[in-house]
């Protein structure tokens, strides 16, 4: 029997899939499948298994402790107090860099409409203009209302199923021949395919990081896992079939791929809709990321690792300090680059949380600490994920990889500043 006070199994699953399935999936199809083709489809293949193996790991160490934090909290307790402050500075980091190609996304998808709103200049100015009216809805203490989550699922789940449903009738068998755009397959183009694809999975670590609030959660988290990312890698499998059956070769040169082949199959008035769905989706993911980023280094400077007056609040309890700067770095980062680009930067970020959460594990296994969730063969697990992370890794571009994990550097500036002023204080 389902405790009341905790979450059961279909609710968890339900936070999965609503936590994962978001703006990726609606603009990335056509940028995997111009990288390895066809070979897009494997892919989401491949990087299901390694979310799986990931959520296993952070579902043995959320089993563990009870205090907020996740990745940061198992850092700092398995390799000390500079490691577990270089992944909490990088989980804002990595908020910052997720919310300015969630911004960018937006422009990106209202160009398959209107394509003026793509162009470089336009997008980054329809960018910009989200964060500052966002951040100044934040200060001003505008809450985000449980109707509005609801609006924005339905709203980016019911033009995919869909787009599925119908597009199925539409598919071409011819167009699964290798696209005479792509090049030949490699580990490189199929890793940095299944990078750029990562991204439409991130988000799969809430599932596992509040173990302590599900009903049975030895036996449910990892179901859960199981259960969700199944389901999503079939969605996405189907979504990127029928995209591929529709539009073949066109799919590589499409910004917006699934609202280019609803338009394909029942014209204007199917891709009004799908471009829709695809706004309201990606305008709801920037609100709750102008409302979380913002927190993560209140967090931080909570315990002393950022500038106390970054805590700062207003009459309406909004951090509106930490809201400025975040805005504002969002901001710069969204000028950096494309969807695609931005996307890729936040995915090469996210492994500083990933890994040393899998490797933490290891360390509290040979401690004897015991949670409420264990992995079989977590060796194996661990390892697996550590290793296909940093294959991962090794085949993105030089430039992702120092974007994306230059903030460990800075981190590490920060934390010396930071231990400088608490010795002269003491």
């Amino acid at each position: 029997m389902e405790n009341k006070g905790k979450l059961g199994l279909l609710s968890i699953c339900l936070l999965g899939v609503n936590a994962i399935v978001g703006t990726g999936i609606f603009l990335l199809p056509g940028k995997a499948a111009k990288l390895v083709g066809v070979s897009s489809i494997g892919v989401i293949l491949f990087d299901a298994v390694l979310v799986i193996l990931i959520a296993l790991c952070f579902a043995e160490a959320g089993g563990l402790f009870k205090k907020n934090g996740g990745p940061y909290v198992y850092a700092k307790e398995a390799f000390g107090e500079f490691v577990g402050f270089e992944v909490g500075f990088m989980k804002w980091a990595i908020m910052v860099i997720a919310w300015a190609a969630m911004a960018v996304g937006f422009p990106t998808a209202l160009g398959s409409v209107f394509p003026l709103a793509a162009t470089p200049f336009w997008r980054s100015v329809i960018a910009v203009a989200i964060l500052l009216f966002l951040g100044l809805m934040n200060i001003a203490g505008v809450r985000i209302s449980k109707i509005v989550n609801n609006v924005i699922t339905i709203g980016k789940l019911v033009p995919l199923i869909f787009f599925i449903l119908l597009g199925i009738f539409f598919i071409k068998g011819d167009n699964f021949q290798p696209m005479q755009s792509v090049g030949a397959l490699t580990t490189t183009s199929f890793g940095a395919a299944a990078l750029l694809i990562f991204y439409a999975f991130t988000g799969f670590e809430s599932i596992a990081v509040a173990a302590e609030d599900m009903d049975k959660p030895e036996k449910n988290v990892p179901l859960a896992i199981v259960l969700v990312i199944s389901g999503v890698s079939v969605f996405y499998i189907l979504i990127q079939v029928v995209a591929i059956g529709i539009l073949g070769d066109g799919l590589t040169a499409s910004e917006a791929p699934v609202a280019d082949a609803a338009a394909k199959f029942l014209g204007p008035v199917a891709k009004a809709v799908v471009t829709t769905g695809t706004l309201v989706s990606i305008g709801g993911i920037n609100v709750a990321s102008s409302f979380l980023a913002p927190r993560s280094a209140v967090a931080l400077a909570d315990d002393g690792f950022l500038p106390k007056f970054v805590t700062k609040r207003n009459k309406k309890d909004v951090p509106y300090i930490s809201v400025i700067l975040t805005t504002a770095l969002t901001a710069l980062v969204c000028l950096t680059g494309s969807f695609s680009k931005l996307a890729a930067i936040s995915v090469v970020s996210r492994f500083a949380q990933y890994i040393p959460t899998c490797l933490a594990i290891l360390v509290f296994r040979k401690r004897g600490m015991k949670g409420s969730f264990r992995i079989p063969g977590v060796y194996v697990v661990s390892f697996l994920a550590v290793g296909i992370s940093l294959w991962l890794l090794y085949n993105s571009s030089w430039d992702k990889i120092l974007f994306g994990l230059g903030g460990l550097v800075v981190g590490a500036v920060f934390y010396a500043i930071m231990k400088l002023t608490q010795k002269k204080t003491n």
